[in-house]
């Protein structure tokens, strides 16, 4: 499938969900009244209702130092100028004895999707939602358990955190702006509580927004194609950044870190596919990862990444 294709379909109003991988290169978009074929399920859900359950994760984790080589030739790359905020992520091994169907049903997030037998995510993170003509986009970056005394304060008065979110933030107006106009900070670093298993997370969020011809479905995949990589989960500058992360993260995101979303015939709204476990031939692995700047610390980042390996 190509973008072209999400061009003709959406032309035609015609129901779809489509999924990308992280790269954009490997995209599978199938017809909702053709869906009943494929074993895929998915939700999306802004008011879900919270499902309880005693199932955790078993983590077994990268250790420190391996990931601290990567963090510091990420550092090296930031000090050089070729990024300035490269989203860093790893694969975590874990151990459950859920399936993913099961995952999938009892995991609590406003888009799930699940894939066959291959992976599953339930990602907090909207990507684009377009709707009356009007694209909107919700990145999140920073997260800090909410258990720290003063947690919201601290985050949001964190230099760092203020700093790679402003990058983000930037990176996605000039996104917006190649297809749409009047692109503005409707929101700028609101918190949203998260359920992360044993424990709660505060994430920040900003929420932005621009307007679209009234023609807009007809050019939907170019909207999604000049989007592509989501800036949020890749970094800035976009080019440099995702060269640096195909040399140092190791491993293949695959579909982890894509987006997969939904048109009705009339309206558009997606995620981000963060909080993503895989199955692979020697059992699941979890992706996960953090936002890197010249001020970040390397054992802060790494237990970031750890604290998303969780089943909400």
């Amino acid at each position: 499938m190509t973008f072209d294709d999400i061009n003709s379909l959406a032309k035609e109003k015609i129901p779809f969900l489509f999924i990308s991988d992280f790269k954009a290169k490997n995209l599978k978009v199938i017809r909702l009244d053709e869906l009943q074929k494929e074993d895929i399920e998915f939700s999306i859900d802004e008011n879900y209702k919270e499902i309880k359950h005693p199932h955790f994760l078993k983590k077994i984790p990268l250790p420190f130092n391996e990931y601290k080589k990567k963090f510091d030739y990420v550092i090296e790359k930031i000090k050089s100028g070729e990024t300035y905020l490269l989203n860093l992520t790893q694969p975590t091994k874990i151990e459950s004895s859920l399936s993913l169907k099961e995952i999938f049903s009892c995991a609590n997030a406003h888009f799930k999707l699940r894939y066959k037998d291959e992976f599953v995510c339930f990602s907090p993170e909207r990507f684009i939602k377009i709707k009356d003509n009007k694209i909107h986009t919700y990145p999140m970056k920073g997260t800090i358990d909410s258990k720290i005394p003063h947690a919201k304060k601290l985050i949001l008065n964190d230099k760092k955190e203020m700093a790679e979110h402003i990058m983000v933030v930037d990176l996605l107006r000039n996104d917006l702006s190649i297809k749409a106009k009047n692109v503005k900070v409707e929101e700028f670093r609101y918190i949203t509580e998260i359920e992360a298993g044993d424990k709660k997370l505060l994430q920040v969020s900003s929420h932005i927004s621009g307007e679209l011809d009234e023609s807009w479905h007809v050019e939907l995949g170019d909207i999604l194609k000049s989007l592509l990589p989501a800036g949020s989960i890749s970094g800035t500058p976009k080019k440099s950044t995702l060269d640096i992360i195909e040399d140092i993260e190791g491993y293949a995101r695959d579909y982890f870190s894509g987006v997969f979303g939904v048109f009705d015939g009339d309206s558009f709204e997606s995620g981000v596919m963060i909080r993503f476990i895989e199955k692979t031939k020697t059992g699941y692995t979890y992706k996960s990862g953090g936002g890197i700047t010249l001020d970040s610390d390397a054992k802060l980042e790494y237990n970031e990444l750890l604290d998303k390996v969780y089943l909400p």
